[in-house]
């Protein structure tokens, strides 16, 4: 018998939390709930320049006031800065990573590049420069860390996870080629935060937005580069306005402050997206 289910929330402190954030907790809540394990809140708090503390209170009262309950107290990534470094010094020693001085003006000029599931895929610029030329420009220059891609592939072989209710899929992390590990102005990029939070946290199930599940590609291969366990996924469908266009934290209407302050019953709204209705005029869509 493996471990008790654990889910977790985790929102970024940059906004206020809408109705899209709302479902995505609720469905991880009442997973663990249902199977009687655990649920967990992280704060994804590692942009410096971005990130709120008014943020956090506010998405912790919109999750009470929603009446999911956690159990523990909320981690942040903005606690666990030298576990990124720790792991990055080991792809580093491996020659998994180099790092990258290019711009986004000078990635943006590669117009030949071509395009994978996040976009404009990194030309590999910065992947052979000698050992001399990476030494004296990062001596003077501002750099990120990129994940040499082929040859990170080529070592973890043939990836699978478990998508919930679906079975196995493989991982095709080579289509994003040479992501950013370390940003400039960041000790880890959203990749290899998660990944080695998830695992920190024992994370049985990511349950999240189907906007992230390329983004799995990448968390399946770095599981498998860190020797870190792979939890089950379930990738649900994305909340979208009147419009028809997904929600983003500038949608002051879809706000859940907003909801709570127009004496919204946060409750009933849970129970509401836990059998995914919607309010009126709001609809559940695959991206």
């Amino acid at each position: 018998m493996g471990p008790k289910m654990l889910t977790r929330f985790a929102p970024s402190p940059t906004g206020e939390l809408h109705l899209g954030h709302a479902y995505s907790a609720v469905l991880a809540h009442a997973a663990a709930r249902g199977a009687g394990g655990r649920f967990r809140i992280r704060i994804d708090d590692i942009d410096g320049s971005r990130s709120r503390e008014e943020f956090v209170a506010a998405a912790l009262a919109d999750l009470a006031w929603l009446g999911l309950d956690r159990d523990g107290d909320p981690v942040r990534q903005s606690d666990r800065l030298g576990d990124y470094v720790a792991a990055l010094d080991d792809l580093r020693a491996r020659g998994l990573v180099y790092p990258c001085f290019c711009t986004r003006a000078d990635i943006a000029a590669s117009l030949s590049a071509p395009h994978g599931p996040s976009g404009a895929t990194y030309p590999g610029t910065c992947r052979n420069l000698s050992d001399a030329e990476r030494a004296r420009r990062m001596a003077a220059e501002p750099h990120c860390w990129r994940l040499d891609m082929t040859r990170a592939a080529a070592l973890a072989g043939d990836l699978k996870w478990e998508e919930m209710e679906q079975g196995l899929r493989t991982a095709a992390p080579l289509a994003h080629g040479d992501i950013v590990l370390a940003r400039k102005d960041a000790p880890a990029s959203y990749h290899l935060a998660s990944t080695l939070d998830d695992a920190a946290m024992g994370v049985t199930h990511v349950i999240r937005g189907a906007d992230l599940i390329a983004s799995t590609d990448i968390h399946r291969l770095l599981q498998a580069l860190l020797g870190l366990p792979a939890p089950v996924y379930r990738h649900h469908a994305l909340v979208c306005g009147p419009d028809g266009k997904r929600l983003a934290k500038r949608d002051a209407a879809a706000s859940l402050k907003g909801l709570r302050d127009a004496g919204i019953d946060g409750r009933a709204l849970a129970a509401d997206l836990a059998a995914d209705r919607l309010p009126t005029g709001y609809s559940l869509q695959n991206p």
